[in-house]
């Protein structure tokens, strides 16, 4: 009977295929480890937090807080698991994974000729923002902004203040500020 359920469960391949079929995983699965470490958070977590909850200790507190942060941490564990143990079959991977699909028609010479105008295009968008000095809200322009018809011209303002003290007059207290209003002219082009 031993050796019976050795060989029934045995991932050795018979002599006559040539090449291992996929290994069976029973249970818990590929990431037995990635289970055991989430149930093990999940123990020690519930342990202290009701440790925390039931025993009378002066820092309860810390202890129900860092059973909860435990069991969280947990979660780590279980999106492991879980996410290493999904099945994806190889037909469904091929979009996703580069792998060519076998000749389908016409289809597949509209999606080469989409993808070889795309690269294109993006390669061309590249050079010409190369050329130009990037892209207009990345780095700056070789163009200044003055330099455009159109476009105000400024220039910097300059504001003298003073500070005020209580004073006996009003002649006294009396108080200059000199502002300088900045210039701006707009150029028109004819129409």
């Amino acid at each position: 009977e031993h050796s019976n359920l050795a060989a029934r469960y045995s991932m050795v391949a018979p002599p006559s295929l040539g090449s291992a079929p996929p290994p069976v995983y029973r249970g818990l699965g590929r990431c037995a480890c990635a289970f055991w470490l989430a149930v093990a958070f999940d123990v020690v977590g519930l342990a202290v937090l009701l440790i925390g909850v039931f025993a009378s200790v002066f820092f309860y507190d810390l202890l129900i807080y860092a059973g909860a942060i435990v069991i969280f941490l947990s979660l780590i564990w279980w999106v492991f698991w879980y996410s290493g143990n999904i099945e994806v079959p190889p037909a469904e991977l091929e979009d996703d994974v580069g792998l060519l699909k076998k000749n389908k028609g016409g289809l597949s010479r509209f999606t080469g000729a989409v993808s070889r105008f795309s690269s294109r295009v993006s390669s061309g968008i590249r050079s010409s923002l190369r050329r130009n000095g990037g892209a207009p809200g990345g780095r700056t322009s070789k163009r200044s902004a003055a330099g455009r018809p159109g476009a105000p011209h400024t220039e910097q303002v300059a504001v003298a203040m003073a500070t005020v003290a209580p004073q006996a007059s009003a002649a006294d207290a009396a108080v200059s500020c000199d502002v300088e209003m900045p210039h701006t002219t707009t150029e028109t082009s004819p129409a």
